[in-house]
């Protein structure tokens, strides 16, 4: 089994790991209810998107 050449420094690791946050999710607001929506996501409250009904309405 190979062992690790160098010691990474407690930094150097942070560093290499600071793009790994998360990141928030911009929100929009739906043309037609007003609700909070995702990007390019059926709206949870009324079931449209980008004006067009669609079918299949979300509940939670």
């Amino acid at each position: 089994m190979a062992l690790p050449v160098k010691h990474h420094t407690r930094s150097k690791v942070g560093k290499r790991r600071s793009h790994l946050a998360l990141k928030k999710t911009n929100l929009s607001v739906c043309p037609n209810c007003k609700g909070p929506i995702s990007g390019h996501k059926i709206c949870r409250q009324c079931g449209q998107y980008k004006t067009q009904e669609k079918a299949v309405k979300l509940t939670k």
